[in-house]
């Protein structure tokens, strides 16, 4: 089988991203990524606390081009080598992925290549094939990010199973939300993550929502075994809007009582108790599903996996059971556009290519 080379384009969020990667026609043991380029907007958004959608659109129209430039100049090719271009379709901010794929139909028009649409969420799954090519199937890919919290069960190459998911804030999201009620930086997921190595984790007990039933509202379509009973259809679900909240009264209750400010130890044991609840709901859930589903595996894919605290306790709970646990290196944990190039080697490989009146799609299932 001939070599692939793809291009591709990430901009979901704030981060504007491309790379270049090659399949040698062998599946994940040949991929190959030559490039990979991140324009992070940061610094923009830190000043707001969050991103801020009409600002990360318009960040992402200036820097797009030299990104593009720079992914194809630092895998030495030109424009006119690319098999086919892939892009995030969604989910995402509708502002910022449209810049992404308008790009990416403008390109493949004048280049005459395949246009490949990317689920952002499946460019995180695919991470881990890029770092572990030999990932034993069947697995469950926990999916833990800023705006995703989500469990899929993969039986075979290149097919997702939606088993679990957040019914409010996902972890990420949480991570920051109670960073900002601390006083910390944005983003604040890394700083919780630095702050609670000097902690307690026991300090605090912050309770965490446990789900008992099937989500009432309408949902995702999701896989179930058969013979599960409704109380536990919603088992392997998850929410941290609770824990935000008790934060948010731990804090209050504080001031109530005319206690000041937090000192640098309580505030170490907040992030610490607050980190440690996450982290056990969901690694309960993920290893839930590891036995529900008689997985293999477990990876854990997404820009919360970074996290070290989460990398060590999944690790060392995986050894317990005899389930190995794959993350990807930290540069392919957050949104890069390597991850986006790798799903739409799959993809291409697959046929999955779309026409030119391809649209963006903020909420698009997986």
């Amino acid at each position: 089988m001939n070599q692939t080379v793809l291009l591709g384009i990430e901009t979901s969020c704030d981060e504007t991203a491309a790379a270049v990667a090659v399949d040698g026609g062998a599946g994940p043991a040949s991929w190959e990524i030559r490039s990979s380029v991140i324009a992070s907007q940061v610094d923009i958004h830190r000043e707001w606390g969050g991103v801020v959608p009409e600002l990360a659109s318009r960040q992402h129209l200036r820097d797009i081009c030299g990104v593009v430039e720079r992914a194809l100049a630092d895998a030495e090719v030109d424009w006119s080598r690319p098999d086919a271009i892939a892009v995030t379709q969604g989910p995402g901010l509708v502002g910022s992925l449209l810049v992404g794929v308008a790009f990416a139909k403008a390109l493949a028009v004048a280049l005459e290549r395949p246009l490949v649409p990317v689920h952002h969420l499946a460019g995180h799954i695919e991470s881990l094939f890029l770092c572990h090519p030999e990932l034993p199937l069947p697995s469950i890919v926990l999916v833990v990010s800023g705006g995703h919290t989500s469990l899929y069960h993969l039986p075979g190459p290149g097919t997702y199973h939606l088993v679990g998911r957040t019914r409010d804030d996902a972890a990420g999201e949480a991570f920051d939300k109670v960073a900002k009620l601390l006083g910390l930086a944005y983003p604040g997921g890394p700083i919780i993550d630095r702050l609670a190595r000097e902690g307690n984790e026991r300090a605090i007990r912050f309770p965490v929502a446990r789900i008992t039933h099937a989500d009432r509202t309408k949902a995702p379509t999701m896989v179930t075994l058969p013979g599960l009973p409704r109380r536990a259809a919603g088992g392997m679900d998850f929410s941290f809007s609770g824990l935000k909240t008790a934060v948010a009264r731990h804090l209050q209750h504080r001031r109530i009582g005319g206690q000041p400010p937090p000192t640098d130890g309580e505030l170490a044991d907040i992030c610490a108790s607050f980190q440690r609840a996450v982290i056990d709901a969901l690694l309960e859930r993920a290893f839930e599903a590891v036995r529900r589903f008689g997985a293999c595996s477990l990876g854990v894919a997404g820009g919360v996996s970074a996290n070290s605290r989460l990398r060590v306790l999944a690790t060392t709970e995986g050894s317990a059971c005899g389930v190995p646990v794959f993350f990807p290196t930290l540069h392919l944990s957050t949104d890069n556009a390597a991850m986006i190039a790798a799903a739409g080697l799959r993809r291409f490989r697959a046929g999955g290519v779309a026409s030119l009146d391809l649209n963006a799609q903020a909420t698009l299932p997986l």
